[in-house]
């Protein structure tokens, strides 16, 4: 007698993931409230600054994206020649093509659709909000998409970490090409130091931890004890960092409610393309769904706490690049789920077409 066949166990996100775009556009609400209702909190909280950086952000930032480097298993590298044709359409995608179409699209829509409603000097900021995201692919929430959408996890981790390493060595130079188009004038020490700090810091130290934990007490402690005891760190870390933001931000929002929205679209409209260029051109190439929907996952989200942070330490915290950076925030859940969504429905046509 054979053994009634177990039902196939639904993919569901965490409460956190499921509902970012809720907290966030909490965090919004009562940094709002905050800010319009308490101006002297912004006051105090700019007290503790130096280099035009915020202390407080800044420790919030390093125990956002530090979990992250947790994550990233640098010895998949070696994995790299496995399935080349799914890394060139990551890259390609991620550092030759995804930066130079958030800067078209953005620059069209803040500058040609929507000058009637922006200042040119505020849409010049979102611009380069924009170009911040545009230049960081995603690190972290790639893992939670690849899962949903069925993808190949190891594969997904080599992607991440090859992303990473090129991170350190093509985020600064694009972002100041792109920022220069526009006459953004921005000091390259500057952009140079974000990226050491946001970037090179916690990579490093997110490395050596992860190495010495293993070794003293096992990757199976390390992944199902340790990192998802580190969880509430980022969630409370980004919530918090969010509320910061909208406090300096509050008198902003409040004279230009209509400025989210407006930011919105052209960064809904770059992700939906980067997603149909990357997914597409794997499907094309015939590559197994398992590869062909987290290639174009990575490239579609973005790893918004570095774009957050690089706004921050550039612009300021008042700034209309740190605002774009954080719609980013708010769009990022809701249409990255129905791009899994997308990549479910398709995938016995991209299985029809690997075969």
């Amino acid at each position: 007698m054979t053994e009634p066949a177990k039902p196939v166990q639904k993919k569901r996100m965490g409460v956190f993931e499921r509902y970012l775009s809720l907290w966030v556009a909490l965090c919004i609400v009562a940094g709002t409230l905050v800010g319009n209702s308490w101006p002297g909190v912004a006051t105090w909280l700019s007290k503790f600054t130096y280099a035009q950086i915020s202390i407080p952000v800044a420790v919030l930032i390093w125990l956002m994206i530090y979990p992250m480097m947790l994550q990233i298993d640098f010895k998949s590298i070696k994995r790299v020649g496995e399935r080349k044709q799914g890394l060139v359409v990551t890259t390609v995608t991620n550092w030759l093509i995804k930066p130079f179409t958030m800067y078209a699209i953005a620059w069209f829509f803040f500058n040609v659709v929507f000058k009637t409603w922006i200042p040119v000097e505020l849409g010049r900021e979102y611009l380069a909000g924009a170009v911040l995201l545009g230049a960081a692919p995603c690190t972290a929430m790639v893992f939670v998409w690849s899962y949903l959408a069925d993808g190949d996890p190891a594969y997904t981790l080599v992607q991440v970490a090859v992303n990473d390493l090129i991170l350190l060595v093509a985020f600064a130079p694009i972002v100041m090409l792109l920022l220069g188009l526009s006459d953004i004038v921005v000091p390259y020490d500057t952009v140079f130091l974000s990226v050491v700090l946001f970037v090179v810091v916690p990579l490093v130290a997110g490395w050596i931890s992860r190495v010495q934990l293993i070794k003293r007490k096992g990757l199976e402690w390390f992944e199902h004890t340790f990192l998802p005891a580190l969880a509430p760190v980022t969630i409370t870390a980004l919530l918090a960092t969010l509320i910061i933001i909208f406090i300096f931000q509050g008198q902003t929002i409040v004279a230009n409610p209509l400025h989210i929205l407006l930011i919105a679209v052209p960064l809904i409209i770059q992700t939906y393309l980067i997603f149909a260029i990357s997914y597409g051109w794997a499907c094309t190439w015939r590559l197994p769904h398992a590869v062909a929907a987290p290639a174009g996952f990575i490239g579609a989200s973005n790893f918004f706490e570095l774009a957050v942070a690089v706004a921050i330490a550039l612009f300021g915290l008042t700034s209309g690049a740190t605002l774009a950076t954080v719609v980013g925030v708010l769009t990022e859940v809701p249409v990255m789920l129905s791009l899994v969504w997308i990549a479910k429905k398709t995938r016995p046509w991209a299985e029809q077409r690997a075969l």
